[in-house]
């Protein structure tokens, strides 16, 4: 959940769906009677009516953020001309992932003469992340599941951090087992109780579980099929997957479109499937591209020497942990609070105007390389070329950290890592405090997500970007007090995080669509790195391309190194 944002679990889910079907009857369902059917249909925000819900308390927070203010500088201009020259062998422009992939890259090859700029306050990007007194938590992305074969280029980072720490007998990573999700995973919470995993169980009909086992039998088939390309179907990477025709075709149609195609009409796995979209790509199933939406089920084929083939890593932070460690290992490399504003190339190099919002001055870097790793709507502004961002857009999400003095109950599964409601707008909550290893915590905080899927990507950016945080607070708040009426009181804070631009959407024609493919086509000195490159907004994604566009540009500077992708 989250811009990463979830990844699918999908063959340990059915399995839970499969394991909690033989514990609970649709007879068993029916007997639970009309008590229990009360915090059904949780529809959405505006139309919440759960079981006893009480009216949100007033509590502490503030309204956060990407430094939005600062950023919309680059659209409105009007700086002043440059008051110095600096200069640098090679300039990075932006602190995600792709930037920091880039210069971790850089200083590992022995590359020690570049920078790397940020306009925030700590780089990160969508693995930002907070710290208070009962945890850290994360403000974005906040797992990477087991690494597929494809991705060579995080797996040998994940061996320098030692989050893989070995190799099995049968050739599996060893995960770092304070890294590795402690159980139980996931539940979803309907008709006033919570089941294990998240595929609906309680109440199902013959039909439906049919379609169930038909549905996952495909993806395990999508999982498993070899193109004519000798590629994998579906790849992490996503540039790595088969190019065979019928497959890159299922980028033409929708998610939803597909699915009436092959015949699917059970509810239940339309609200799964919906839910899974939501969750990777911030969009509805309905406006996702039918070959993303499969991607979310089928491309995962991660293994583990210690852990289930579906299991994924993560820490307090999230994902906000990586962007530590990565940070760390560049030490005075990164410079905050810089907005690069203009860059051009000439032919000595790259010239870039920078606005130090600290000393509120310009200053002009002149380099022999840049690498953009922006999305492509601030790179089109950063070189003057609206066309860079034709075709690319960005779904909105909204993030509460809501600290608590008490730990949430409920009836039926236990409190688990990840914690979804289903039919709500809303997408849920993860559990900051899940990997503590000492005694069960008396207090936490919930990381609760809102993908805006429900509106345009525009009007819902200019919505949440005018709502107060009385408003945010009174959103989430209603929601967690209906199914957890017993956290009434124990609300310490609630802040909020508006994320305007999340993540890429990967709407039809769009991921081996003729822009996307422009987008990977690099131009020295001038090279770009970002996940909306891909089409798909995860950790693999973004790593690899600043891990390639810093090969590319050692390549240009004639660097030796040794290639990791």
């Amino acid at each position: 959940m989250t811009p990463h944002l979830a990844q699918p679990k999908s063959l340990r889910l059915f399995f839970a769906w499969a394991f909690l079907m033989t514990r609970i009857t649709r007879k068993q369902f029916l007997a639970l009677g009309a008590a229990g059917l009360a915090g059904a249909g949780l529809l959405g925000v505006e139309k919440f009516a759960g079981p006893a819900a009480a009216t949100p308390p007033a509590v502490p927070g503030t309204l956060v953020g990407a430094s939005s203010a600062i950023g919309h500088r680059l659209r409105s201009g009007g700086f002043p001309p440059p008051s110095e020259t600096r200069s640098a062998g090679l300039v990075i422009v932006g602190g995600g992932m792709a930037g920091l992939g880039a210069g971790y890259r850089l200083a590992k090859a022995g590359f020690d003469d570049f920078l790397l700029l940020d306009l925030e306050a700590a780089p990160g990007g969508n693995a930002a992340s907070g710290r208070n007194a009962v945890s850290a938590y994360p403000w974005g992305a906040h797992y990477v599941p087991l690494l597929t074969q494809e991705a060579r280029a995080v797996r040998a980072l994940f061996e320098d951090l030692n989050i893989i720490t070995g190799y099995g007998a049968n050739g599996a990573p060893v995960y770092d087992e304070y890294a590795l999700c402690a159980d139980p995973q996931e539940r979803l919470y309907r008709y006033g109780r919570w089941q294990e995993g998240l595929v609906p169980a309680i109440g199902v009909t013959p039909d439906e579980e049919a379609e169930y086992r038909r549905f996952f039998a495909a993806m395990a088939a999508f999982r498993q099929r070899i193109g004519s390309d000798g590629k994998r179907a579906f790849a992490i990477p996503i540039d790595l997957s088969s190019q065979d025709a019928d497959l890159t075709a299922l980028d033409a149609i929708t998610m939803t479109q597909w699915l009436q195609r092959e015949g699917y009409r059970s509810p239940n796995l339309a609200w799964y499937i919906n839910y899974g979209c939501r969750d990777d790509y911030g969009t509805e199933a309905q406006h996702v591209s039918a070959w993303a939406g499969i991607h979310y089920f089928a491309a995962r084929n991660g293994r583990a020497a210690d852990a289930d083939d579906q299991g994924l890593v993560t820490w307090p932070e999230g994902n906000g942990y990586l962007a530590h460690r990565l940070a760390a290992a560049l030490g005075d490399k990164v410079r905050i609070r810089q907005l690069a504003f203009h860059v051009e190339t000439r032919d000595d190099g790259v010239v870039l105007d920078v606005w130090d919002a600290a000393a509120d001055k310009v200053y002009r870097l002149q380099a022999k390389a840049a690498i953009l790793a922006t999305p492509h709507f601030v790179t089109a502004r950063l070189t003057g070329d609206p066309a860079l961002a034709t075709g690319f857009s960005y779904a909105p999400w909204v993030v509460a950290n809501i600290t608590l003095s008490a730990m949430p109950a409920g009836l039926g599964a236990e409190l688990s890592w990840d914690n979804v409601i289903f039919d709500s707008s809303l997408l849920g909550y993860v559990v900051a405090t899940h990997q503590a290893t000492q005694m069960r915590p008396l207090a936490t905080v919930l990381t609760y997500y809102w993908p805006i899927s429900h509106l345009p990507p525009e009007d819902a950016r200019r919505g949440a970007l005018a709502r107060r945080l009385e408003d945010w607070q009174a959103i989430f708040l209603k929601e967690l007090l209906a199914v957890h009426p017993e956290l009434d009181g124990h609300v310490e804070r609630c802040d909020v995080w508006v994320w305007g631009h999340a993540m890429i959407r990967p709407e039809p024609g769009f991921i081996w669509g003729e822009q996307r493919r422009r987008s990977l086509a690099q131009k020295p000195p001038l090279f770009t790195a970002h996940s909306d490159m891909s089409g798909i907004s995860i950790f693999e994604e973004a790593y690899t391309h600043g891990v390639r566009a810093a090969e590319n540009a050692m390549a240009y500077a004639g660097h030796g190194f040794e290639t990791v992708l």
